[in-house]
């Protein structure tokens, strides 16, 4: 019998087929929503400079209703494939941590400047959200890096051929920020969203060849780090390396107990020289901070998310309201550069969230995010080492890069979603010891 489109592209990935046939239903669902993600409805969009000075741009200023009937209809597909799967239990393999997060985003539209525009900020990023986590778990862990692999190895070729044929793949001259000119950004909007994509891309290309050992692989991670360089992403770029090397630590010292024993106390005592080298040198790394021009103008930004979080310690401004809200947001009284009040995120997540959803909504996701992941790496343990090194390196790339800028909650970011099928890859394999299935790297 032949096999359909998407079987045979899966195939050319390397995936292993689990016993009984594939779900139709779900990888359609799960494709689609990986285009809507990793492609969007408006691939190569011009930077307008007039619609960029009234804040129409990124995710929260994006909530025209083409879109939404877009990701309302492919999560309505997936959320059908995962009730034939799964009957009505199919929210149950959803992570309670994860829920608990989303649902608190949505209660601070009651307290929000902006009531209708919160909520709905948080309903489609829940929507968003909940269409990653239940593809995963329907689809199956093998087929759904196997697919996610095809979507952005395509993108990253869509974003090569795009250089040299369309015009504002480069950054153009009349940017507001003369710096960008130049960069490199594919079919993204911005060249730091290609930057984290396609070292998202060499993450998963790399240790694809570590385990199948194929040349393919290894070209698409050479390629993949090649765009990276040129999108002049500094934070992708800089975390690219250290994130392969989590992995591949994590790879070869997880089989036994001294190993990781020796690591563990690596890293405490690396983490005691870093502090120890910032109380020696404190006063430079205050006069850093508080100088707006350092950090690429971050520092300014942090200047004004820490005042607002002195002030308003416990609730946050609510979700979605950092960005695009002119003068209801959050920043306009704690800013006095213009500029600033006009920026589509925090550059700093973890800051971001305590602006946004207070220190309540910040606790749940330091839970969610950071602390159930590693519990739940330190449980698979050795049991799947090269599917666990993959997703460590993920997870150490997202954790390190949200320092720099804001992927978590961000609704459809491509880097925060790539995080969201980690965690619904791993989780599952934690709560069992096992996960049915997953044999090697696809």
């Amino acid at each position: 019998m032949r096999r359909s489109m998407v079987d045979n592209a899966v195939a050319m990935t390397g995936a292993r087929h689990v016993s009984g046939s594939p779900d139709r239903l779900a990888d359609l669902g799960l494709l689609a929503f990986l285009l809507m993600i990793f492609v969007g409805l408006s691939p190569f969009a011009v930077r307008d400079p007039a619609a960029l000075a009234l804040g129409e741009s990124g995710f929260a200023a994006s909530g025209n209703a083409m879109r939404q009937i877009a990701y309302m209809s492919v999560f309505a597909i997936v959320a059908l494939a995962a009730f034939r799967k799964h009957g009505i239990h199919a929210f149950d393999t959803v992570p309670l941590s994860i829920l608990a997060v989303l649902a608190w985003c949505i209660l601070s539209a009651s307290w929000a400047a902006e009531p209708s525009v919160c909520f709905r900020r948080a309903i489609l990023a829940s929507i968003i959200a909940l269409s990653a986590l239940l593809g995963v778990i329907t689809v199956g862990p093998q087929r759904s890096l196997a697919l996610l692999k095809l979507v952005l190895g395509c993108v990253l070729i869509v974003n090569w051929l795009s250089i040299p044929l369309i015009h504002q793949a480069v950054h153009l001259s009349g940017e507001a920020d003369p710096g960008l000119v130049g960069d490199w950004r594919g079919l993204y909007f911005h060249k730091n969203i290609a930057g984290s994509i396609t070292a998202i891309t060499a993450i998963l290309f790399f240790f694809s060849f570590l385990g199948m050992r194929r040349g393919l692989d290894l070209a698409i991670f050479a390629a993949a780090v090649l765009f990276t360089i040129k999108t002049h992403s500094k934070s992708s770029i800089g975390l690219l390396p250290v994130a392969v090397a989590s992995g591949v630590v994590y790879r070869f010292v997880w089989r036994r107990g001294l190993d990781r024993a020796i690591v563990g106390v690596g890293l405490v005592l690396v983490a005691v020289f870093a502090i120890a080298v910032a109380v020696m040198d404190w006063d430079t790394i205050v006069h850093a901070f508080e100088d707006p021009a350092e950090f690429t103008g971050r520092s300014a930004i942090w200047q004004g998310e820490i005042g607002f979080i002195r002030d308003h310690p416990f609730l946050g401004s609510g979700f979605g309201s950092f960005a695009d809200t002119g003068t209801l947001s959050p920043l306009h009284n704690y800013v006095g550069d213009v500029w600033v009040q006009k920026i589509s995120h925090g550059h700093n997540a973890y800051l971001q969230l305590l602006v946004t959803i207070g220190g309540i909504g910040f606790a749940l996701s330091c839970f969610a995010l950071l602390f159930v992941p590693l519990r739940d790496f330190v449980r698979v343990g050795a049991a799947h080492l090269e599917l666990c090194s993959l997703l460590f390196a993920l997870f150490i790339f997202m954790v390190l890069h949200n320092l720099l800028e804001s992927d978590f909650l961000e609704g459809d970011d491509g880097a925060w979603v790539a995080f969201l099928l980690m965690l619904a890859i791993l989780h599952p394999m934690a709560g069992r010891g096992r996960a049915a299935g997953v044999r090697a790297l696809p």
